[in-house]
């Protein structure tokens, strides 16, 4: 993280406090200062949030004060004289987000919950066959659209009113699609939609460092075909872990019209190391036969084994 520098600004209105605390604020204008919060998006363009959240911790103490804003551009706040380490990031669309241990900004961290069943056929996933080694991750739902940033030792100085806090958002998930192209027997997919799951994914991400937990997870997903030739998936995740390379195991599983169960691993572990942006990630696979036509989903009737699709990986 990097120092930031707080600048003054004459504005002629009073400011107005738009957020809510995690203690009780002092209003007395001899013990708190107007502050003007500013999110800059020159890291994030296109980002165009509905609310944005600020953390600001007390150096000393660690105790934490919260403001939330309208907009994404930021606001006005009260707050005292002292030095702070900033956590800011959007409030918006995250009812699929979780946090645990806030109380500390090294520590703050945002997950996901459990997956309670595989999409497209509604399967268990406590019941499902897993990747190699990856039989202890979590089943974990993958993330929604987050912009952070942080800032270490923000100091708001003594007397001096109609100060800024500037913070400069940028993407902290990561994009991920995975194509599996070159299908034997394409014309029994005839539009369904298949379950897939990534595993050893980072489970979180730590606001405070700007970084992927290294706890890892398996996320699933859909995959779609729109061409009849194809399967194709997108969807994001926390990215792989910057300080262990855990395998990446990519799994499909493919109910069928006689209501046999069938699935199919790759490992993908070299495409996810070298991609060249590791926030931006193609998988791309081939080789997958198709034994015959694709259950739509819904209910299927029950099969107690699954069987193992052997494909010769092609990537």
């Amino acid at each position: 993280m990097k120092h930031l520098s707080i600048s003054l600004f004459a504005v002629l209105a009073s400011a107005v406090f738009t957020g809510c605390t995690h203690k009780d604020l002092c209003f007395d204008h001899t013990h708190t200062l107007d502050v003007e919060v500013v999110y800059d998006w020159r890291n994030a363009t296109d980002a165009n949030p509905a609310s944005m959240e600020l953390y600001l911790f007390d150096v000393k103490t660690n105790e934490a004060t919260r403001f939330n804003f309208q907009g994404r551009d930021g606001g006005p706040i009260r707050i005292g004289a002292n030095t702070y380490d900033a956590i800011g990031f959007n409030s918006d669309l995250t009812d699929w987000a979780r946090f645990r241990n806030t109380s500390d900004v090294s520590t703050f961290e945002i997950y996901t919950d459990d997956a309670a069943a595989l999409s497209a056929y509604n399967l268990d996933p406590l019941a499902v066959p897993r990747a190699e080694g990856s039989g202890q991750e979590r089943m974990a739902l993958t993330p929604g659209m987050i912009w952070n940033d942080c800032e270490e030792n923000v100091t708001v100085k003594s007397g001096v009113d109609k100060q800024i806090i500037t913070l400069y958002p940028e993407e902290a998930v990561c994009h991920y699609t995975v194509t599996v192209r070159d299908i034997e027997n394409a014309q029994y997919l005839n539009g369904s939609e298949l379950d897939g799951t990534l595993s050893g994914m980072s489970e979180s991400y730590l606001h405070g460092q700007k970084s992927a937990s290294d706890s890892r997870v398996t996320m699933p997903f859909v995959l779609y075909s729109s061409d009849g030739l194809t399967l194709h998936s997108s969807f994001l995740t926390f990215g792989e872990s910057p300080q262990t390379k855990y395998p990446h195991i990519l799994t499909i599983y493919m109910m069928l019209t006689d209501g046999s169960k069938w699935y199919t691993t790759y490992d993908v572990s070299e495409q996810i190391y070298n991609a060249p942006d590791p926030k931006h990630v193609d998988i791309v696979v081939s080789g997958l036969k198709l034994p015959k036509p694709i259950s739509s989903g819904g209910f299927v009737p029950s099969v107690n084994d699954w069987q193992d699709i052997q494909v010769d990986i092609t990537m």
